[in-house]
Protein backbone atom coordinates (compact mmCIF):
# COMPACT_ATOMS: atom_id res chain seq x y z
CA UNK A 1 0.00 0.00 0.00
CA UNK A 2 1.24 3.44 -1.24
CA UNK A 3 4.54 1.48 -2.18
CA UNK A 4 5.03 3.96 -5.39
CA UNK A 5 3.83 7.34 -3.48
CA UNK A 6 6.55 6.41 -0.46
CA UNK A 7 9.15 5.91 -2.95
CA UNK A 8 8.63 8.99 -4.77
CA UNK A 9 7.87 11.34 -1.61
CA UNK A 10 11.26 9.13 0.18
CA UNK A 11 13.53 10.80 -3.20
CA UNK A 12 12.43 14.06 -2.97
CA UNK A 13 12.43 14.56 1.08
CA UNK A 14 15.71 12.77 1.03
CA UNK A 15 17.32 15.35 -1.37
CA UNK A 16 15.72 18.39 0.84
CA UNK A 17 16.78 17.18 4.19
CA UNK A 18 20.51 16.88 2.52
CA UNK A 19 20.68 20.54 1.35
CA UNK A 20 20.75 22.33 4.55
CA UNK A 21 19.74 25.69 4.00
CA UNK A 22 16.69 25.70 1.97
CA UNK A 23 14.98 28.71 -0.17
CA UNK A 24 11.61 29.01 -0.70
CA UNK A 25 12.14 28.27 -4.02
CA UNK A 26 13.75 24.87 -2.95
CA UNK A 27 10.49 23.87 -1.02
CA UNK A 28 7.96 24.99 -4.03
CA UNK A 29 10.39 22.65 -6.24
CA UNK A 30 9.89 19.87 -3.83
CA UNK A 31 6.28 20.72 -3.68
CA UNK A 32 5.76 20.41 -7.15
CA UNK A 33 7.11 17.06 -7.16
CA UNK A 34 5.22 15.90 -3.90
CA UNK A 35 1.81 17.27 -6.06
CA UNK A 36 2.95 15.25 -9.15
CA UNK A 37 3.35 12.19 -7.12
CA UNK A 38 0.19 12.85 -5.31
CA UNK A 39 -1.67 12.64 -8.92
CA UNK A 40 0.21 9.91 -10.00
CA UNK A 41 -1.28 7.80 -6.92
CA UNK A 42 -4.88 8.78 -8.01
CA UNK A 43 -5.12 11.58 -5.59
CA UNK A 44 -7.92 13.48 -6.97
CA UNK A 45 -6.93 16.77 -8.27
CA UNK A 46 -8.55 19.25 -6.03
CA UNK A 47 -7.35 17.68 -3.06
CA UNK A 48 -3.93 17.40 -4.41
CA UNK A 49 -3.82 21.40 -4.75
CA UNK A 50 -5.97 21.97 -1.80
CA UNK A 51 -2.56 19.79 0.04
CA UNK A 52 0.20 21.67 -1.22
CA UNK A 53 -1.58 24.88 -0.88
CA UNK A 54 -1.72 23.87 2.81
CA UNK A 55 1.66 22.50 3.31
CA UNK A 56 3.28 25.84 1.16
CA UNK A 57 1.99 28.22 3.11
CA UNK A 58 3.62 26.10 6.41
CA UNK A 59 6.67 25.74 4.78
CA UNK A 60 8.02 29.08 3.15
CA UNK A 61 7.51 30.80 6.76
CA UNK A 62 10.79 31.69 7.58
CA UNK A 63 10.79 29.97 10.50
CA UNK A 64 11.05 26.86 7.89
CA UNK A 65 13.87 28.09 6.09
CA UNK A 66 16.04 29.91 8.47
CA UNK A 67 15.53 27.15 10.76
CA UNK A 68 18.80 24.80 11.74
CA UNK A 69 16.97 21.69 9.99
CA UNK A 70 14.79 23.16 7.48
CA UNK A 71 14.16 20.02 5.32
CA UNK A 72 13.13 18.16 8.48
CA UNK A 73 10.34 20.98 9.41
CA UNK A 74 8.68 20.66 5.84
CA UNK A 75 8.68 16.54 6.19
CA UNK A 76 6.75 17.48 9.77
CA UNK A 77 4.48 19.59 8.05
CA UNK A 78 3.50 17.13 5.09
CA UNK A 79 3.55 14.36 7.84
CA UNK A 80 1.42 16.53 9.88
CA UNK A 81 -1.37 17.59 6.11
CA UNK A 82 -1.19 14.13 5.28
CA UNK A 83 -2.99 13.08 8.87
CA UNK A 84 -5.20 16.01 8.39
CA UNK A 85 -6.21 14.85 5.25
CA UNK A 86 -6.67 11.75 6.52
CA UNK A 87 -8.48 11.55 9.65
CA UNK A 88 -12.00 11.55 9.82
CA UNK A 89 -13.71 12.45 13.12
CA UNK A 90 -13.81 10.79 16.36
CA UNK A 91 -11.95 7.40 16.67
CA UNK A 92 -11.26 5.50 13.93
CA UNK A 93 -13.27 1.59 14.62
CA UNK A 94 -15.28 3.22 16.85
CA UNK A 95 -18.91 2.16 15.57
CA UNK A 96 -22.17 3.40 17.09
CA UNK A 97 -23.54 -0.07 18.51
CA UNK A 98 -25.63 1.35 21.42
CA UNK A 99 -29.42 0.42 22.30
CA UNK A 100 -28.86 -3.30 21.06
CA UNK A 101 -29.72 -4.54 18.76
CA UNK A 102 -28.19 -2.14 16.73
CA UNK A 103 -28.20 -2.57 13.07
CA UNK A 104 -25.01 -1.98 10.50
CA UNK A 105 -26.18 -1.96 6.81
CA UNK A 106 -23.64 -3.23 4.88
CA UNK A 107 -23.36 -1.52 0.90
CA UNK A 108 -21.70 -1.47 -1.72
CA UNK A 109 -20.83 -2.62 -5.31
CA UNK A 110 -20.47 -6.02 -6.31
CA UNK A 111 -16.93 -7.34 -5.90
CA UNK A 112 -16.04 -4.67 -3.49
CA UNK A 113 -15.62 -7.71 -1.30
CA UNK A 114 -18.63 -6.63 1.06
CA UNK A 115 -19.63 -9.93 2.33
CA UNK A 116 -16.21 -11.03 3.10
CA UNK A 117 -15.71 -7.88 5.20
CA UNK A 118 -19.22 -8.14 7.03
CA UNK A 119 -17.61 -11.79 8.18
CA UNK A 120 -14.51 -10.03 9.13
CA UNK A 121 -15.93 -7.02 10.94
CA UNK A 122 -18.79 -9.66 12.63
CA UNK A 123 -16.06 -11.78 13.96
CA UNK A 124 -13.70 -8.53 15.22
CA UNK A 125 -17.16 -7.31 17.35
CA UNK A 126 -17.69 -11.09 18.51
CA UNK A 127 -13.75 -11.73 19.79
CA UNK A 128 -12.05 -8.17 20.06
CA UNK A 129 -14.90 -6.58 22.30
CA UNK A 130 -17.49 -9.50 23.40
CA UNK A 131 -20.88 -8.18 21.19
CA UNK A 132 -23.42 -11.21 20.23
CA UNK A 133 -23.36 -10.65 16.61
CA UNK A 134 -26.55 -11.78 13.82
CA UNK A 135 -25.56 -11.72 10.32
CA UNK A 136 -28.12 -11.68 7.31
CA UNK A 137 -27.87 -11.92 3.58
CA UNK A 138 -29.78 -9.64 1.69
CA UNK A 139 -29.39 -10.58 -1.35
CA UNK A 140 -31.69 -12.64 -3.37
CA UNK A 141 -30.00 -11.75 -6.55
CA UNK A 142 -26.46 -13.67 -6.52
CA UNK A 143 -26.61 -16.95 -6.69
CA UNK A 144 -25.25 -18.65 -3.90
CA UNK A 145 -24.91 -15.24 -1.81
CA UNK A 146 -26.57 -16.10 0.72
CA UNK A 147 -24.85 -19.55 1.56
CA UNK A 148 -21.16 -17.81 0.91
CA UNK A 149 -22.22 -15.64 3.96
CA UNK A 150 -23.78 -18.49 6.17
CA UNK A 151 -20.01 -20.19 5.17
CA UNK A 152 -18.45 -17.43 6.78
CA UNK A 153 -20.29 -17.69 9.48
CA UNK A 154 -19.61 -20.90 10.63
CA UNK A 155 -16.21 -20.26 9.62
CA UNK A 156 -15.92 -17.04 12.13
CA UNK A 157 -18.53 -18.52 14.38
CA UNK A 158 -20.95 -16.08 14.36
CA UNK A 159 -24.73 -16.59 13.73
CA UNK A 160 -26.23 -15.81 10.55
CA UNK A 161 -30.42 -15.80 9.73
CA UNK A 162 -31.80 -18.68 8.81
CA UNK A 163 -32.82 -18.81 5.23
CA UNK A 164 -36.38 -18.49 3.56
CA UNK A 165 -36.77 -19.10 -0.20
CA UNK A 166 -38.77 -15.51 -1.80
CA UNK A 167 -38.16 -12.96 0.93
CA UNK A 168 -37.53 -9.40 -0.55
CA UNK A 169 -34.60 -7.62 0.98
CA UNK A 170 -37.25 -5.62 3.45
CA UNK A 171 -38.81 -8.79 4.55
CA UNK A 172 -35.15 -10.13 5.45
CA UNK A 173 -34.17 -7.51 7.02
CA UNK A 174 -37.63 -7.21 9.13
CA UNK A 175 -36.87 -10.84 10.16
CA UNK A 176 -33.15 -10.23 11.27
CA UNK A 177 -34.66 -7.48 13.51
CA UNK A 178 -37.30 -9.41 14.51
CA UNK A 179 -34.47 -12.12 15.23
CA UNK A 180 -32.12 -9.93 16.58
CA UNK A 181 -34.11 -8.66 19.22
CA UNK A 182 -35.51 -11.95 20.58
CA UNK A 183 -31.92 -13.63 20.82
CA UNK A 184 -30.32 -11.05 22.76
CA UNK A 185 -28.30 -10.01 20.14
CA UNK A 186 -25.87 -7.00 20.04
CA UNK A 187 -25.30 -6.01 16.73
CA UNK A 188 -27.19 -7.66 13.32
CA UNK A 189 -25.72 -6.80 10.33
CA UNK A 190 -27.44 -6.62 6.85
CA UNK A 191 -25.52 -7.74 3.66
CA UNK A 192 -27.22 -5.62 1.07
CA UNK A 193 -26.84 -6.85 -2.62
CA UNK A 194 -24.30 -5.08 -5.00
CA UNK A 195 -24.57 -4.31 -8.23
CA UNK A 196 -21.70 -4.10 -11.26
CA UNK A 197 -22.75 -0.19 -11.23
CA UNK A 198 -25.21 1.75 -9.50
CA UNK A 199 -28.50 1.86 -10.65
CA UNK A 200 -31.86 3.08 -9.54
CA UNK A 201 -33.11 -0.84 -8.59
CA UNK A 202 -30.02 -0.87 -6.02
CA UNK A 203 -30.57 2.33 -4.60
CA UNK A 204 -34.70 2.26 -3.74
CA UNK A 205 -33.65 -1.55 -2.37
CA UNK A 206 -30.99 -0.06 0.25
CA UNK A 207 -32.91 2.93 1.07
CA UNK A 208 -36.59 0.81 1.96
CA UNK A 209 -33.64 -1.56 3.60
CA UNK A 210 -32.93 1.67 5.45
CA UNK A 211 -36.33 2.94 6.31
CA UNK A 212 -37.10 -0.72 7.76
CA UNK A 213 -34.21 -0.77 10.16
CA UNK A 214 -32.86 2.67 10.87
CA UNK A 215 -29.28 1.48 11.05
CA UNK A 216 -26.74 2.92 13.56
CA UNK A 217 -24.33 2.60 11.12
CA UNK A 218 -23.98 2.57 7.44
CA UNK A 219 -20.31 1.22 5.89
CA UNK A 220 -20.11 1.52 2.20
CA UNK A 221 -17.50 -1.54 1.41
CA UNK A 222 -15.31 -0.21 -1.15
CA UNK A 223 -12.02 -1.51 -3.57
CA UNK A 224 -8.79 0.71 -2.90
CA UNK A 225 -7.61 -0.64 -6.46
CA UNK A 226 -10.34 1.36 -8.25
CA UNK A 227 -8.91 4.76 -7.22
CA UNK A 228 -10.98 7.09 -7.92
CA UNK A 229 -14.25 5.64 -9.16
CA UNK A 230 -13.80 4.49 -5.23
CA UNK A 231 -14.52 7.81 -4.38
CA UNK A 232 -16.86 8.66 -6.58
CA UNK A 233 -18.96 5.56 -5.80
CA UNK A 234 -18.64 6.72 -2.06
CA UNK A 235 -20.16 10.05 -3.18
CA UNK A 236 -23.38 8.24 -5.21
CA UNK A 237 -24.05 6.42 -2.19
CA UNK A 238 -24.04 8.90 0.36
CA UNK A 239 -26.06 11.34 -1.65
CA UNK A 240 -28.83 8.62 -2.05
CA UNK A 241 -28.88 6.79 0.81
CA UNK A 242 -26.60 7.80 3.74
CA UNK A 243 -23.04 6.56 4.51
CA UNK A 244 -21.17 7.11 8.21
CA UNK A 245 -18.53 5.55 7.20
CA UNK A 246 -16.02 3.80 4.66
CA UNK A 247 -13.98 0.51 4.36
CA UNK A 248 -11.20 0.27 2.28
CA UNK A 249 -10.67 -3.37 0.90
CA UNK A 250 -7.74 -5.01 -1.04
CA UNK A 251 -5.40 -2.34 0.36
CA UNK A 252 -2.97 -4.71 0.52
CA UNK A 253 -2.49 -4.98 -3.42
CA UNK A 254 -2.51 -1.30 -4.41
CA UNK A 255 0.86 0.56 -4.69
CA UNK A 256 -0.76 3.75 -4.99
CA UNK A 257 -3.43 4.08 -2.64
CA UNK A 258 -4.91 7.42 -3.82
CA UNK A 259 -8.28 6.12 -2.78
CA UNK A 260 -7.41 6.98 0.88
CA UNK A 261 -6.04 10.37 0.66
CA UNK A 262 -8.97 11.62 -1.72
CA UNK A 263 -11.44 9.86 0.55
CA UNK A 264 -12.09 11.66 2.96
CA UNK A 265 -11.11 15.15 1.90
CA UNK A 266 -14.01 14.40 -0.80
CA UNK A 267 -16.84 13.28 1.15
CA UNK A 268 -16.74 13.95 4.59
CA UNK A 269 -16.76 10.75 5.31
CA UNK A 270 -14.05 8.55 7.96
CA UNK A 271 -12.44 5.57 6.45
CA UNK A 272 -13.16 3.02 9.51
CA UNK A 273 -11.36 0.02 8.57
CA UNK A 274 -9.21 -1.21 5.76
CA UNK A 275 -9.13 -4.71 4.33
CA UNK A 276 -5.36 -6.24 4.01
CA UNK A 277 -5.71 -9.45 2.75
CA UNK A 278 -7.96 -12.56 2.52
CA UNK A 279 -7.69 -13.82 5.91
CA UNK A 280 -10.48 -13.20 7.86
CA UNK A 281 -8.82 -11.85 10.29
CA UNK A 282 -7.70 -9.19 8.32
CA UNK A 283 -9.29 -6.03 9.15
CA UNK A 284 -7.45 -3.19 10.73
CA UNK A 285 -8.82 -0.13 11.98
CA UNK A 286 -7.68 3.07 9.47
CA UNK A 287 -5.41 4.71 11.68
CA UNK A 288 -4.25 8.37 10.04
CA UNK A 289 -1.27 8.93 12.17
CA UNK A 290 0.14 5.24 11.25
CA UNK A 291 -0.62 5.65 7.69
CA UNK A 292 0.74 9.16 7.19
CA UNK A 293 4.17 7.54 9.26
CA UNK A 294 4.08 4.63 6.46
CA UNK A 295 3.45 6.96 3.52
CA UNK A 296 6.92 9.43 4.30
CA UNK A 297 8.68 5.66 4.79
CA UNK A 298 8.80 6.54 8.73
CA UNK A 299 7.84 2.77 8.96
CA UNK A 300 4.13 2.70 11.30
Amino acid sequence: MFENLSERLGGVFDRLTKQGALSEEDVKTALREVRVALLEADVSLPVAREFINKVQSKATGSAVTKSITPGQQVVKIVHDALIDTLRGEGEPGDLKIDNPPAAILMVGLQGSGKTTTTGKLAKRLAVREGKKVLMASLDIYRPAAMEQLAILGAQVEVDTLPIVAGESAVQIAKRAKQQATLGGYDVYMLDTAGRLQIDETLMQEVQDVRDAVAPRETLLVVDGLTGQVAVEVAEEFDSKIGISGVVLTRMDGDGRGGAALSMRAVTGKPIKFVGSGEKMDALETFEPERIAGRILGMGD
